[in-house]
């Protein structure tokens, strides 16, 4: 007859001998050059006085220490270990995670999280930025350029959870007619003199409201509800204006999420939706997501930020500004790809005596046959610099008209010169040339045709061809090992600042994982990658 053991939750009390073979001290079972112990000599001298504060002063002391839990999860996302239920299981089985516990108990994943978005929330940033500063000191770092790049990252929303600026535009301003028609009635029977405005549609109507019901509560009106029973005046006009201000609160909301910026996402309002490159179908897909920049110098990642512009060219100076203000140096050069160009980032440059090392957003069409036999562009035509003036293909000049001002989104004012051709009447040339009625315009930007120019010798020189080439693979790279090799395709958080949490993470435990690789192969102090010579 067999006998049957009942269950325990405790497979201990099962009685199967097992011999204990490892040993109590974990420091024999990680080799010496893994790179977990790099990680926690790197992270150990770090200053967490910030992070301490997070904590209060009153109260029982944390389950595992801060400095510790920073270790871990730092350790963990340089692992490809991002959700924190993975983190706790790895803390109970992983060797690497339990030496760095060095005996304290693994902490629970609701722990994990509290810690992540709560306390570090507000410090991970000045712990990058000290782990940067000490591959400085290292002479890890050549403070020569930066190379400079971005790519959009999927945030943790609906995809089908957008509102759009216009539409919300279109319905207010539809419901903004109905509220005149109602408000131009009211004034008639109730003999007042009521005006809602559109700077201050929330608070008129709220004045509405708070009429009626004080007409409603002097007058004892009798509200009633259900089919068959008629309304009064006083309750038919009350509830209309309720629903407007109910309906106008929704859109002054939407107004205050959109944040400059032309749509958002319900689910995670800082998100903006963008067109993704992961796309197998090739469709180009709006999703919700965040602009990542970094900053990258002699493979490391130096500089990171968050982003809800789906344009790199709005992202470079005030990336640039926040690099040099926590970095605590300006680099004397910049290297980035033709995304980035402007007049204003141009500007900027010259203003903090960087040189730029941008590619002209029209340098691959320049060598195109078609470009170059194309009668309509500017680069195409002669120009006389004394007259200050453009010949055509048909012989005509093209001299200034008139110059006009015009202002960025972030406030930059440039000068535009506006040059007309003389008479474009019968010319045989025009259907190739123009599409206008008249006579073909030009619009030039003398300052920045100047500075592109600039850019473009730089990087037609040799320092220039080095640094192109170590661009693509230094910042594309670092991001091509993050998105695939790291599996990071999607955040986990949602906000801006978790977001950029995140990011951060991401990055420590990629420059960690750089120096031991660098280490290990005995390339520290290395910086750039040699061109190679052609035969």
């Amino acid at each position: 007859m067999t006998k049957y053991i009942k269950y325990h939750k405790n497979y201990t009390e099962f009685g199967e001998p097992y011999q204990l073979v490892l040993p109590l001290n974990l420091e024999g079972l990680v080799p010496d050059d893994d790179s977990v112990r790099l990680l926690s000599h790197e992270l150990e001298d770090l200053d967490y006085s910030l992070l301490y504060q997070a904590y209060s002063a009153k109260g029982r002391n944390p389950a595992v220490d801060p400095k510790t839990m920073f270790k871990i999860l730092t350790y963990a996302y340089s692992q490809n270990i991002y959700s924190c239920r993975k983190i706790e299981t790895a803390c109970k089985r992983d060797i690497n995670f339990m030496w760095l516990l060095a005996g304290q108990k693994a902490p629970d994943h609701s722990t994990i999280a509290r810690f992540r978005t709560g306390f570090l929330a507000d410090t991970c940033e000045a712990l990058f930025y000290q782990m940067v500063r000490r591959l400085e000191r290292m002479g890890e770092l050549s403070k020569e350029t930066i190379f400079i790049d971005g790519t959009k990252l999927e945030a943790c929303a609906n995809k089908y959870t957008f509102v759009w600026k216009k539409s919300v535009g279109k319905w207010e301003e539809k419901m903004f007619l109905k509220i005149q028609e109602a408000v131009t009635l009211l004034n008639q029977e109730y003999l007042q003199s009521f005006r809602v405005s559109e700077e201050t549609r929330t608070q008129d109507i709220q004045k509405i409201c708070c009429f009626i019901e004080q007409v409603c509560e002097e007058q004892h009106t009798v509200f009633v509800h259900g089919r068959g029973r008629r309304k009064s005046r006083n309750q038919r006009y009350l509830e209309l204006f309720r629903r407007f201000l109910e309906r106008q609160t929704v859109y002054d909301w939407h107004t205050a999420s959109f944040q400059g910026r032309n749509n958002y996402c319900k689910t995670d309002p800082d998100a903006t939706f963008m067109h993704m490159k992961d796309d197998h179908m090739r469709n180009a897909q709006l999703k919700p997501g965040y602009n990542v920049q970094i900053g990258v110098d002699s493979e490391y990642i130096v500089a990171a930020d968050i982003f809800q512009d789906r344009n790199d060219v709005w992202t470079l100076v005030p990336f640039l500004e926040t690099m040099k203000e926590k970095v605590g140096f300006r680099y004397p050069s910049v290297t980035a790809d033709s995304g980035y160009e402007s007049e204003e980032a141009y500007t900027y440059l010259k203003e903090q005596k960087q040189k730029p090392y941008i590619k002209p957003q029209t340098y691959e069409k320049w060598k195109k046959r078609s470009f170059k036999q194309d009668i309509s562009k500017r680069e195409n035509m002669g120009y006389d610099e004394i007259t200050d003036a453009y010949t055509c293909h048909a012989g005509k000049k093209l001299k200034p008209l008139f110059i006009k001002k015009q202002k960025s989104k972030s406030g930059y004012e440039s000068e535009v010169t506006v040059y007309e051709c003389e008479d474009c009447t019968g010319c045989p040339y025009k259907e190739r040339c123009t599409r206008a009625k008249g006579n073909k315009r030009l619009y030039i930007s003398k300052s920045f045709l100047e500075k592109r120019q600039e850019s473009y010798e730089n990087i037609l020189s040799e320092k220039g061809i080095l640094y192109r080439m170590n661009r693509s693979i230094q910042v594309e790279g670092a991001f091509g090992v993050l998105k695939n090799d790291y599996e990071f395709q999607r955040f986990l958080l949602r906000g801006k600042t978790k977001v950029k949490l995140e990011i951060l993470l991401l990055c420590m435990g990629y420059n960690l994982n750089k120096l031991h690789a660098k280490i290990q192969n005995e390339r520290t102090g290395s910086h750039l990658f040699p061109v190679k010579e052609t035969a």
